[in-house]
């Protein structure tokens, strides 16, 4: 692998925002990944953004949310996945969307929060994840409450949808797959580019055109279907973190905000989860796909509208002033 500092990659309709730094940072085992922190042009930022992807994404696939956020006086500050994006690939075929265990994708995100965020940006810091990097959030939540002060989890990848057979029945077949060595065979066919026509992710042709032009220009950022180990690591996941013994342990305040036409996450566990515990709550975005962030404006703005009114970034200042008044010198 290149010693080579990291880049951002744009594209025609998806320029880099600007005033970012771009670093490596080591993972688990040593894992290299790539992170950016991009800084607000107001003179004192209201707080930080800590911004998780879903599988499959990358970066540059959310400059425009990533201005959103900025705009308003904050920073963000995100990075790819392991075996995903720029960061470092798990399988010799870096298209196999490997994962060998759930934990270390918490324990890269501990170690961000702890090398890369907290001195590098500024407090306060709130949380805004998407799918597969939702349910990381939800999973490490009990951990999260002396770090992040709010959580907001879009589309949380809590429960799949339509599937013609039950989880438990998929635990069972990928445990065993796993147990006799075949934990790195792909669950899929790797068909891309998808048509627009009938994509379970955004009803937005404009985005959606624009993410696929960004993984034909660079077959580098891009994934295929998950390995049999991701799945059953996943499924093991959903089946703690939304459990209730988990979610008693949550005490950050957490939005959860689901896709009312979602084909990948059933939106009626994410409801079900948002009534679990005392620190959630959830709202339907009715109509909206998969990837509300990816969204027509008719979805996505009424997404970030809820976000911006969970997280304000005038009462984000506030927050670090009341601590530091609660514990003078």
């Amino acid at each position: 692998m290149s010693d080579d500092p990291p880049q951002l990659i744009e594209t025609d309709g998806n320029p880099v925002p600007g005033n970012h730094v771009v670093g490596w940072f080591n993972g688990v085992g040593g894992k290299r990944l790539r992170y950016a922190i991009f800084k607000s042009d107001v003179p004192v930022a209201a707080g930080t953004v800590v911004l998780l992807h879903g599988r499959n994404e990358c970066i540059e696939k959310y400059f425009e949310t990533i201005r959103h956020f900025t705009d308003r006086g904050l920073w963000v500050a995100t990075f790819d996945w392991r075996g995903q994006g720029l960061s470092q690939r798990l399988l010799k075929n870096p298209l196999r969307g490997h994962l060998r265990r759930f934990r270390h994708m918490e324990a890269d995100l501990s170690t961000f929060l702890e090398t890369i965020v907290l001195p590098e940006t500024r407090l306060p810091f709130c949380l805004v994840a998407h799918s597969m990097g939702a349910l990381v959030a939800l999973s490490m939540a009990p951990r999260l409450a002396n770090r992040i002060e709010r959580m907001a989890l879009i589309a949380p990848f809590v429960e799949l949808s339509n599937q013609p057979i039950s989880s438990w029945t998929t635990r069972v077949i990928t445990r065993a797959l796993r147990l006799a060595g075949f934990g790195w065979l792909s669950s899929g066919k790797d068909r891309f580019p998808q048509p627009f026509k009938g994509n379970a992710l955004t009803t937005d042709i404009d985005r959606f055109s624009r993410n696929q032009a960004l993984y034909l220009a660079h077959p580098e950022l891009r994934l295929g279907p998950p390995t049999v180990c991701w799945v059953s690591e996943m499924l093991g996941a959903m089946g703690r973190a939304t459990s209730f013994e988990h979610l008693d342990q949550v005490h950050v305040p957490t939005l959860l905000i689901g896709a009312g036409n979602d084909p990948i996450v059933a939106p009626h566990a994410i409801e079900a989860v948002g009534n679990r515990f005392r620190a959630g709550r959830a709202i339907m975005i009715d109509g909206a796909r998969h990837e509300i962030l990816q969204e027509a404006d008719r979805y996505r703005l009424a997404a970030l509208a809820a976000i911006d009114a969970f997280i304000p970034a005038d009462q984000m200042s506030k927050v670090l002033t009341k601590k530091a008044v609660s514990q003078p010198g």
